[in-house]
């Protein structure tokens, strides 16, 4: 399921501004004629943020908002389904906007990781402290993608459907940086082994299924897991390049030939000025000489995004950047050396 090489050049992240559901349906798919994807509005409040939307997505788990965050409840509540509400709102709005189309479209939820790292159980700490309250809440998001799933390609049958893991904490939770209730300490770090199993758990719900597709982890922390990433089963993962370091440059040339689309977020995420769209894939084709890839290999390894969800950028700002990145693709294709 994970050919690389049927990857358009670029995409957009999930998060935009605003709160009409139309608008940025229109902008995304505008933008992205061979890579739409399903925009999130978190500036609508909770439910539409990032672990409010994914835990309406839950099967038998609810969540609802406190004064601290999300905490996992009994039953569904006003929380859940406002949450459930947007969604649809958000999926009545990429219909509209993607009548006949037929190629890949993105929709993206949160990780099982950066989920159990920011939901809180009934005592305030995030479900990361309770080994079983982690399976669960894994199991119950994989059931819940996968309905989800079934749910868009029903509305856009045409599409096939690339799957995002916002997986943000995921090296806070590897490091053990995560932070108790208190504030005070950090919770044990979580067995690598158990992480990429989880991880490949939740993969397998799309990568795995008939009618599925690729999965791409996204995360614009530093020091993306990559390898992990890779054997947990991403087909690609999805970075904030300006945070690469030199250290990153081996697996990064092992993900490259072994087939794992990259990424690469080269627009910043919030307002400012952008310079040419050439001048801002510079550093990549930089990294490539750096490797001794093949510069040719570019544009089939590479997609263009912005940097991280453009949440907190200007309605017109986020427009333009959407519009840069595919600027910039063209640019990597045309003249990749």
């Amino acid at each position: 399921m994970t050919d690389t090489l049927h990857f358009p050049p670029a995409t957009g992240i999930g998060s935009l501004p605003g709160t009409d559901a139309r608008e940025a349906a229109k902008t995304a798919t505008g933008a992205f004629e061979d890579f739409p994807h399903l925009p999130e509005l978190p500036a609508r409040g909770p439910g539409a943020d990032m672990i409010g939307r994914t835990a309406g997505l839950l099967v038998e788990l609810y969540a609802r908002v406190e004064p601290s965050g999300w905490r996992i409840g009994d039953r569904p509540g006003r929380d859940t389904r406002r949450a459930r509400s947007w969604l649809g709102e958000d999926l009545d709005a990429l219909e509209e906007f993607t009548q006949g189309y037929e190629g890949l479209l993105k929709v993206q939820a949160v990780g099982p990781w950066t989920l159990a790292a920011s939901l809180e159980l009934r005592n305030g700490e995030a479900a990361l402290s309770d080994p079983g309250a982690c399976r669960d809440l894994a199991a119950s998001l994989a059931e819940g993608l996968r309905l989800h799933l079934d749910e868009v390609r029903r509305r856009v049958p045409g599409a096939r459907l690339v799957l995002q893991l916002d997986e943000p904490s995921l090296t806070a939770v590897l490091r053990g940086q995560v932070r108790t209730a208190s504030g005070y300490r950090t919770h044990r770090a979580v067995d690598r082994q158990i992480v990429e199993a989880t991880l490949r758990d939740v993969i397998a719900v799309h990568d795995g299924a008939d009618g599925g597709g690729p999965v791409v982890v996204h995360s614009c922390a530093p020091d993306v897991p990559f390898a992990l990433l890779r054997r947990a089963g991403a087909a690609g993962i999805s970075f904030d390049f300006s945070l690469l370091t030199e250290r990153d440059d081996e697996v990064i040339g092992e993900a490259v030939e072994g087939g794992t689309r990259l990424f690469a977020g080269v627009v910043p995420g919030t307002d400012g000025p952008l310079s040419d769209p050439a001048g801002s894939v510079m550093s990549v084709r930089t990294l490539w000489r750096r490797l001794g890839l093949r510069p040719g290999l570019l544009p089939e390894a590479v997609t263009v995004t912005p940097a991280c969800g453009l949440a907190g950028a200007s309605p017109g700002y986020a427009r333009s950047a959407y519009a840069y990145c595919v600027r910039a693709a063209r640019s990597l294709a045309d003249n990749p050396e």
